[in-house]
């Protein structure tokens, strides 16, 4: 079970390049929106906030207000993914227990998900996108909720808007979510995907924080493609692990 959690931590800083591209847009609008009132916009149903006129100096208390609500929300990203992750291992081990499915072939699927998360990584091959899209039917019923904790002005309202983001459809999510389910155990599902969570605190971070330094080297090619081929090896890898102990 360490491994695991380790593997999920890792799958989670590998995949740092996918969330500045994929999250980045959204990540800095969370944060403007800790600081700003908002207006809707066309990005799902979520808010964009509007930049008013600050004054040139702002108290350092701000800027550490700011930055706790940067962490609630990231806080309550990483819980709903422990949510979801307990949910999907809880229905991984009703499945080994009552229909008899063996957890090594739940391991099998997980495996080629993670091949798969390293081609869609590395934009070679995108089939992913096309499992991002059931996760559209529950996000379209969320989002709408967003428009309730904007502004985020209060510790509530962050980790509120958090755990809303959690739910937002990412391949790289799914794909971490197989081996939640793999797991056969609603906690080891959870944590799971909490490791995996606490795996891209960093990169979601950098842009919060305006890391420049930092978010230039993950979105780096060459970072990506390395990411993605240490993926697909390790998806490989976990393939005949799992394929040994089924047959």
């Amino acid at each position: 079970m360490t491994m695991d959690l380790f593997s999920a931590f890792l799958v989670g800083l590998l995949g740092s390049g996918h969330c500045l591209s994929m999250c980045g847009g959204i990540t800095t609008m969370l944060t403007s929106a800790t600081e700003t009132k908002s207006n809707e916009s066309a990005l799902g149903d979520i808010p964009i906030a509007q930049s008013p006129t600050h004054s040139p100096k702002q108290p350092s208390c701000h800027r550490f207000s700011s930055t706790r609500l940067i962490l609630l929300y990231n806080l309550g990203r990483i819980m709903s993914y422990s949510i979801i992750g307990a949910i999907v291992g809880f229905t991984g081990s009703v499945a080994a227990k009552n229909i008899g499915l063996p957890i090594a072939g739940l391991r099998i699927v997980a495996a080629c998900f993670m091949i798969l998360l390293g081609l869609y990584i590395g934009q070679w091959l995108m089939w992913l996108t096309h499992v991002e899209k059931l996760g559209t039917i529950i996000w379209k019923r969320l989002s709408p909720l967003s428009k309730k904790v904007l502004p985020v002005n209060s510790p509530l309202k962050a980790f509120s808007l958090g755990s809303l983001w959690g739910w937002l459809p990412c391949g790289l999510v799914y794909s971490c979510l197989t081996w939640s389910m793999a797991s056969g155990s609603l906690t080891h599902g959870a944590s799971i995907m909490f490791f995996f969570g606490l795996g891209t605190l960093p990169a979601l971070l950098t842009l919060s924080l305006s890391l420049e330094k930092v978010k230039l080297l993950l979105s780096m090619p060459t970072f990506r493609q390395t990411s993605s081929i240490l993926l697909i090896t390790y998806g490989i890898y976990s393939f005949f692990v799992a394929y040994q102990v089924m047959f």
